[in-house]
């Protein structure tokens, strides 16, 4: 008996003594279980995709944005186009690094603006990571920021459009400053941060239908207005100087449009297939809608016509190319392309404005159809990707109140940034340079020669 209950207690001794062992063995593989779970994965596949993406985006502001309007300008204005587009796109890349990423995606709790925690990058590295949307997979910051610093470049150039031939160089470089800090940074934060009013109350705005082209359209409309009508506008002839350029232009837009849209579901996986198959199919229906409505109406479908189709159906699957089906987007392609011919060849001659380059009509005006159109067609009973307990009705007062709050939000400080710029340089040129032509007044070149 006294030998067992020696061995008895020798062996609860030595169970005693390899607890310690069995209790680090397993702390560590709740360690290794839970590092697991909550490590972020930097998949080089997604980094890759979106290092091109943000290319492409550049690439449809130089050359694409700059050609496109370029060729819609009489000649003796060309270079003013490219020169303001180059200067827009270069001046608000720096702003961008320096105050506009922390303005938009700072960090902070304000529902209308980012805060001031990444003044000059600040606490940016290579090692710090930006979230994607799907849980523990990230992308290096740096890269989320060069993603958006194009959106943030590419949106005022979208709106010289709307005063070409006819506006100081030096203003326009005045009123980008302005708008982008107090339009621009402030929607964008709105729309796409976490904190953000708009995000926080469930809006669907996937690549910027509200944050770039409802804001871009509606300073444009703005601008032609405070600007005032070109010289001759309806007794001199001002048709484009060359829809060569434009359609190259208009061809490089829809080829970067892939890293806008595409690139927007941060992921190179089935959502980023999605978009891309509805930034092919709604562009198509938009360019064969519009030259359709243009031949029955005019008797000819022209080239300007597909081009602005083109632009109207890539604008209107913008907000919705993440979650809509192929067969929607077809539809929204369609039905925004209607709209948008309406407004630039009825609305605006109607209500006497010289929007030049239709960018309200079209940027505008497809902006909202396709923020509306994202409430609808995101249903699944429509082929979009919502179940059973999305509400259309809902959903789409939703997407409204986000377009009411851009437009009024970019209208009050359109306003506010192009009377700076007035009494500041003054907006408009003179009527002799105007009618030289503003490449040899403003920038003392010719486009072409001979």
């Amino acid at each position: 008996m006294k030998k067992i209950s020696q061995l008895m207690g020798l062996t609860a001794l030595a169970a005693a003594a390899a607890l310690p062992a069995w209790a680090q063995e397993a702390a560590e593989v709740v360690t290794e279980a839970a590092e697991a779970v909550v490590t972020p994965v930097m998949d080089k596949g997604d980094v890759a995709w979106m290092l091109m993406s943000t290319v492409l985006v550049f690439f449809m502001i130089l050359p694409g944005i700059a050609l496109f309007y370029g060729g819609l300008v009489r000649a003796k204005n060309m270079l003013s186009v490219l020169m303001q587009t180059t200067l827009i796109g270069c001046t608000v890349m720096v702003i961008w690094v320096i105050y506009g990423y922390s303005f938009a995606f700072g960090g902070g709790t304000s529902p209308f603006w980012g805060g001031m925690g990444k003044l000059f990058l600040a606490g940016v590295t290579t090692d710090s990571m930006a979230a994607t949307f799907s849980d523990g997979f990230v992308i290096p910051e740096y890269l989320f920021i060069c993603f958006q610093m194009t959106f943030a470049a590419l949106t005022p150039a979208l709106i010289i459009g709307g005063f070409a031939e006819r506006i100081k160089f030096s203003a326009v470089l005045i009123f980008t400053v302005i708008w982008v800090t107090f339009a621009y940074f402030p929607i964008a934060h709105m729309v796409w941060d976490a904190s953000g009013l708009i995000f926080n109350w469930g809006a669907i705005d996937f690549a910027g239908g509200t944050v770039v082209h409802i804001n871009a359209g509606v300073a444009a409309l703005i601008g032609a207005v405070m600007v005032g009508k070109r010289i001759g506008l309806g007794k001199e002839n001002m048709a484009p100087h060359s829809m060569v350029m434009t359609m190259i232009g208009a061809s490089m837009l829809w080829f970067g449009w892939f890293g806008f849209n595409v690139g927007s579901n941060l992921e190179a996986n089935g959502g980023a297939t999605l978009a891309m198959i509805n930034t092919f199919v709604a562009t198509a229906a938009a360019v064969v809608a519009w030259s359709l409505i243009e031949g029955l109406a005019r008797g000819k479908a022209s080239m300007l016509g597909a081009a602005s189709g083109m632009i109207a159906g890539l604008v209107a699957v913008t907000p919705a190319c993440g979650t809509i089906g192929p067969m929607g987007a077809i539809v929204l392609g369609a039905i925004a392309s209607a709209v948008c011919y309406f407004f630039v060849t009825t609305v605006k001659n109607a209500m006497g404005y010289d929007d030049s380059l239709d960018v309200f009509g079209i940027h505008g005006v497809g902006g909202i159809i396709g923020a509306i159109g994202t409430g609808i067609f995101s249903a699944a009973s429509l082929g979009g990707v919502n179940g059973d307990d999305y509400s259309i009705v809902g959903q789409t007062i939703i997407q409204a109140q986000a377009v009411v709050v851009t437009l009024i939000w970019t209208a009050i400080v359109s306003v506010v940034a192009f009377k700076i710029a007035d009494l500041v340089v003054g907006l408009r040129v003179d009527t002799e340079s105007e009618r030289i032509g503003l490449d040899q007044t403003a920038h003392g070149e010719s486009a072409y020669h001979g």
